[in-house]
């Protein structure tokens, strides 16, 4: 405090960003002047109450993450002390409660754009930035007994599956950093001789490595038994280091290739061979499925047309050559127009009858 008489004001230090009270007689003059930019009370000109303080609004859900990126942005722009109650409301009479009036509905105005409209609705009518704030760490800052367990239980059931170690990892992180927030047991921040703190940290960090490792695919089982053999074991960032470089190998290796759906092979597998035998292969099989004989009961023609009742033409030719059997030798013999078989029967083209002639005899 700078005392000041009727003549003038006393010598005294002055640092920017203090609040001087002059005492002139019986009257205190607060000098308002000195609030630079590391003040609390001092607003740029950028700021304004349609400002966001983070992209996504809460709705209810994640406080934490929300939480987390509000706190980031009041420490940036030096408000963090309108919710923390470091920076008290002055007297109504003092010449900086107008400047403070205007930073607290500032920073009043900046949470509720950070809200869902029904959530602001509910807290509109707050009178400063802190008491808003109080209230919404009571409704959605408290750790309970079923968010706690549904944190768990969703940290058990993360398994690698189809991601990389880089999304598989950042799962993990994400649910490690929220129970974090929610703990209710403070850390001791006073020094230990005995190494218990230490311990207990270390021993924090070793349930971390075990919950990563355990879901790995089973492709980095080796490694994996590398880092459980290790003493002592590493950290959770150390070992997540290892499986990214081994990950980073295994690609380095493997090099370029063109992946292949299996489901391509099943559709080929089931394809016809219609698209290689020609454009009319569909209407020419079905014409055949209509035509059906009834005399020797086959496919492809009609009974007027049947070869074994109107005869073989002579172009036709036989393909399917009658088998060996044991001793037994069948001969088969293409027999011009014009010629006789054994008995004398003139056949005009076509196959005569086999002749099986044992071992040991002539035709003689």
């Amino acid at each position: 405090m700078v005392v000041a008489s009727e003549s003038g004001i006393s010598s005294g230090e002055v640092t920017p960003g203090t609040i001087l009270d002059v005492v002139v007689g019986n009257t205190t003059v607060v000098a308002s002047n000195l609030v630079d930019g590391t003040h609390p009370y001092f607003l740029n000109s950028s700021d304004s109450p349609g400002m966001n303080l983070i992209n996504v609004s809460f709705d209810g859900t994640s406080y934490g993450n929300w939480r987390r990126g509000v706190l980031i942005s009041l420490s940036a722009k030096n408000k963090l002390e309108f919710i923390n109650g470091s920076c008290q409301k002055p007297v109504k009479n003092s010449p900086l409660f107008a400047q403070w009036r205007r930073c607290n509905d500032m920073v009043i105005a900046w949470l509720l754009n950070s809200l869902s409209k029904n959530i602001a609705k509910s807290i509109i009518y707050s009178q400063t930035a802190g008491e808003l704030w109080a209230e919404l760490e009571q409704r959605y800052g408290q750790a309970d007994g079923a968010k706690l367990f549904q944190l768990q239980r969703e940290l058990n059931n993360i398994l690698q599956g189809t991601n990389d170690v880089a999304a598989y990892f950042t799962k993990l992180k994400r649910i490690w950093d929220i129970l974090k927030v929610l703990n209710t047991f403070m850390a001791c921040g006073c020094e230990c001789n005995c190494g218990a703190k230490t311990h207990n940290h270390k021993m924090n960090e070793d349930q971390k490595l075990i919950q990563f490792l355990m879901g790995l695919n089973e492709g980095y089982s080796g490694v994996r038994g590398n880092i459980l053999m290790m003493n002592p074991l590493p950290s959770t960032a150390q070992a997540y280091s290892i499986i990214l470089h081994e990950e980073s190998q295994r690609e380095v290796h493997s090099g370029p290739h063109v992946s292949v759906e299996p489901s391509a092979f099943n559709v080929n597998a089931q394809k016809p061979n219609s698209e290689y035998r020609g454009e009319n292969y569909n209407s020419n099989t079905e014409a055949r499925k209509n035509n059906f004989c009834s005399y020797c009961k086959k496919q492809g023609h009609q009974k007027e047309k049947c070869y074994k009742l109107v005869g073989y033409p002579p172009s036709f030719k036989f393909t399917k050559p009658k088998r060996n059997f044991g001793n037994i030798q069948a001969n088969t013999a293409v027999i011009e127009e014009g010629e006789t078989s054994g008995g004398g029967a003139v056949i005009t083209r076509g196959v005569a009858p086999s002749l099986m002639i044992p071992q040991g005899f002539t035709n003689e």
